[in-house]
């Protein structure tokens, strides 16, 4: 459970449930891994859009590697529900703590700041929300709407929480008709109690499978980190589980270690382990796969959903003959 750090007299520690665990050697990134420092005339407009809004970003909480390319090219995906989350995963950047109250105007806000943004495509995410009596599912569902209502031609993504015991909570989304419904198993099921406590495998997957029942033109997409620990074949096992789920598209990164206290990096992974994991699960029947060092959930998520969308085409026409 995470708990909050209430001090006036020091800085609010981050990751406050990771304090007394025992410092962890930080690997050096090889050169296929490193990116450039964010900077330019578009990562500056996409930062003023989301600061002038109040809003926050999955970007910068999460540390991601490709801010800087996303941001230059007006791309940022927006975390609604605050910044603080309930949960305290051992890979994860994400503060942690207890969160405050909802914004009841920040589908709006969000909303606004996709239009000012020009995006043609969007990715929503939040952080966990135990505290709430459906996750922040309402909530979700609200910032999905209200982001049709004012940009109709913009595809939605959501990257959702898994709303462990909260019944209903999934079926609110669904029905809010997002284009992309995203849920992550992050890792394989032996992993789970040291890298994902907080979550349960088999219900993760259960929430992806939901949606195909529910509502069966919704794409669906989950992905996996590797180089925590995992064996190949338990990564092929959660691909054929995925595929069991009609899971659409599966996205493979490396996992990079935010800080000492997080969980540590067993390997980095070859660029050509990933081609090879890439070559192994379109041979399982993903309508998309994404695998390489630098894949994150929502890189190149707009490209992504054209190609997604044309590989359904393709295949209902193959069907059809």
């Amino acid at each position: 459970m995470a708990t909050l750090i209430d001090n006036k007299d020091k800085p609010v520690v981050r990751h406050p449930e990771k304090q007394n665990r025992a410092d962890s050697e930080v690997l050096r990134k090889p050169a296929w891994i490193r990116v450039k420092a964010p900077g330019g005339k578009g990562y500056n407009a996409t930062r003023k859009i989301v600061k002038d809004k109040g809003l926050h970003t999955v970007c910068e909480e999460a540390a991601c590697p490709n801010m800087g390319e996303c941001w230059d090219k007006k791309h940022a995906t927006l975390m609604i529900m605050g910044d603080i989350c309930t949960r305290a995963c051992a890979f994860c950047n994400i503060r942690t703590g207890l969160p405050t109250a909802l914004d009841p105007k920040e589908p709006q806000k969000a909303a606004i700041a996709v239009r000012e943004m020009g995006l043609a495509h969007v990715v929503i995410t939040s952080v966990d929300r135990d505290d709430l009596a459906d996750g922040g599912a309402m909530h979700f569902a609200e910032t999905v709407r209200a982001i049709r209502k004012i940009n109709p031609s913009t595809s939605i993504e959501i990257l959702t929480p898994d709303f462990l015991r909260k019944p209903g909570a999934t079926e609110i989304i669904i029905d809010a008709k997002p284009d992309v419904f995203n849920h992550n198993l992050e890792t394989v099921p032996a992993l789970y109690l040291s890298i994902r406590p907080g979550a349960r495998y088999f219900h993760s997957l259960r929430l992806l499978q939901q949606v195909k029942e529910r509502d069966p033109k919704q794409f669906t997409k989950s992905g996996i980190m590797v180089g925590l620990g995992e064996t190949k074949a338990e990564v092929m096992q959660v691909m054929d589980d995925m595929r069991a789920a009609n899971i659409d598209f599966i996205t493979i990164g490396q996992y990079l270690q935010p800080t000492r206290k997080h969980a540590p990096i067993k390997r980095f992974v070859s660029p050509d382990e990933f081609k090879t994991l890439e070559v192994i699960a379109k041979s399982k029947g993903f309508l998309m796969v994404s695998s390489s060092p630098l894949t994150r959930s929502s890189h190149h998520a707009g490209d992504d959903f054209a190609k997604l969308k044309a590989a359904r085409e393709s295949q209902l026409s193959s069907n059809r003959t």
